[in-house]
């Protein structure tokens, strides 16, 4: 089993964790800026709303309090030869209507992750075939040697096929289209929680599941969720005892919420790099008074973007410190994050408008800037950040701030100029956000290259990364891949961002890296 290294391979733990039992039974309370995006656990591969689907559905392999992979519904796995994985799967377990759970399942299962209309598809973009052995035992078939395949797995939510079948939601459905079918608003897996209802953009509510095949670590018998948007209601929220856990705690209000009675702000490093992305792939942008051409194809033009943004007065005025500037797609915590490549610019305004005068654009240009207001860490404002200090070079953005939802439906389907994006490895290995975000998008492989950042080198390597089993080797490959990336500023790499969490002192739980909250684990006091 792989095992994550580095300095944020560490957890926060409010208060430890510890056996269930004796203490009675709670509601947990908690709030976020917005509202997951679906119930279907293939229809976007999206951090909080796979964590949040995470309480009813579980995969065949987890993460635990270390982020060590380990067994779930999978109870081991093995190498019979380089391209096959077989999988023992856990007896006994039945999903939520009462149906067993079984190798017919994560056949079903593993074939609709990816069909069309899954987002998920770069989970399995090595796997060729997946086939029932016996009843408990499934041999996964990839198309050339994966080592790192049980790393790739733990957010592939087991489905019923029963279920998907009775309820006519055997294909997912693509959010990028906003389409919506059952698995949606209703749910049915093996988890620790049971959906119990479900209102979109108002409140989700889980009950515990008396059925679930292992042990509880909580004393919770509901769990309450609801989005709120506006920064300050939020804080409100949590202050006021309506809520018992808020996230992300915005850097202003950090030292308000730690100042008040029976509130603490759990802080600690994560492993998502913000990052921008620009349209390099069409022959005209679609959000730009330039016609006839797209002035993101010319190298010169992105280096002028990238020299334009002070990511240092980011971090000072904009994250109060809270964050590691980076000129890499990946931060520390992530095998084959390198620090001698991570060396960002100074920001240099004058050569940025050097270089749009060789490229063409004494002026400057118009273009719009697609962002969200609810998704990540001070998002607008870094946003309105950044388009002062474009204009500075001569660049005028037009922002174009909303909600997490707006946002996604505008993006996803690649209808934007120039955008904000954050990204988790769900692997905690670079090759997730190389197959992921860098590679020529072509499905299953780059689903969130918005931008069409394509070189052929870089695919090249990303392959080889995927089936690579010497560490050395693999590192020089990965080193490779991100300098050409960074040096063709393919995309422009922000900051790693830190979590804050809010949360009543009566409330235990644990603080990943990967900003996954395993509810789970939650007890209140």
């Amino acid at each position: 089993m792989m095992r994550m290294r580095g300095a944020l391979a560490g957890l926060v733990v409010a208060c430890g964790l510890v056996a269930a039992g004796g203490a009675p039974a709670k509601t947990f309370r908690y709030a976020t800026p917005a509202d997951m995006r679906s119930m279907d656990p293939m229809a976007l591969q999206e951090t909080f709303t796979l964590a949040t689907q995470g309480a009813v559905y579980e995969a065949l392999v987890r993460t635990n309090a270390k982020l060590e992979f380990e067994p779930s519904l999978a109870v081991s796995w093995s190498q019979p030869s380089p391209t096959v994985w077989r999988f023992k799967l856990r007896p006994g377990v039945k999903f939520q209507d009462g149906a067993p759970f079984t190798a017919d399942d994560v056949v079903f299962s593993f074939k609709r992750a990816a069909a069309e209309g899954s987002d998920v598809k770069p989970m399995i973009a090595t796997v060729e075939d997946v086939k029932k052995v016996d009843d408990l035992t499934v041999d996964v078939v990839t198309k050339a040697p994966d080592p790192i395949l049980i790393s790739e797995i733990p957010f592939l939510y087991m489905m019923s096929k029963a279920w998907c079948e009775k309820n006519g939601a055997v294909d997912p459905v693509d959010v990028r289209k906003g389409k919506e079918n059952f698995a949606t608003t209703h749910a049915n897996g093996t988890g620790p929680f049971i959906l119990k209802s479900r209102e979109v953009g108002v409140r989700t509510t889980f009950v515990v599941n008396p059925a679930w095949w292992d042990k509880p670590q909580h004393n919770l018998d509901e769990i309450v969720y609801t989005p709120i948007q506006n920064d300050s209601t939020r804080v409100a929220a949590l202050l006021s005892g309506e809520v018992d856990m808020i996230e992300p705690v915005p850097a202003q209000d950090i030292d308000r919420v730690e100042h008040t009675a029976h509130r603490k702000v759990l802080q600690a490093p994560e492993l998502r790099t913000i990052f921008l992305g620009m349209d390099q792939e069409r022959a005209e942008l679609t959000d730009s008074d330039v016609k006839g051409k797209n002035p993101f194809k010319d190298l010169r033009v992105r280096q002028a973007f990238q020299l334009a943004i002070d990511r240092e007065l980011i971090q000072r005025q904009i994250m109060r410190g809270a964050s590691h500037p980076t000129t890499l797609m990946v931060g520390p915590g992530i095998n084959g994050y390198n620090p001698a490549l991570d060396k960002p610019n100074k920001a240099d305004a004058a050569k940025a408008k050097q270089l749009l005068a060789e490229a063409g654009y004494p002026e400057g240009f118009s273009v719009g800037l697609d962002c969200p207001n609810d998704r990540y860490v001070n998002d607008e404002r870094i946003c309105q950040a950044v388009t002062s200090m474009l204009a500075k070079a001569g660049i005028k953005v037009k922002l174009n701030a909303q909600t997490r939802a707006q946002w996604f439906a505008k993006i996803l389907p690649r209808n934007t100029s120039f955008y904000l994006l954050g990204w988790t490895p769900a692997t905690y290995d670079a090759h997730n956000t190389l197959v992921s975000i860098m590679v020529t998008p072509h499905s299953p492989e780059g689903t969130f290259n918005l931008g069409g950042y394509s070189n052929k080198r870089v695919d090249e390597l990303t392959h080889l990364i995927q089936v690579e089993p010497d560490k050395a080797k693999r590192q020089a490959m990965i080193d490779e891949a991100f300098t050409i990336h960074r040096d063709e500023v393919g995309h422009i790499p922000l900051h790693q961002q830190a979590l804050a969490w809010g949360i009543q002192d009566n409330v235990e739980l644990v603080q990943l890296a990967d900003d996954v909250l395993k509810l789970h684990w939650i007890k209140i006091h």
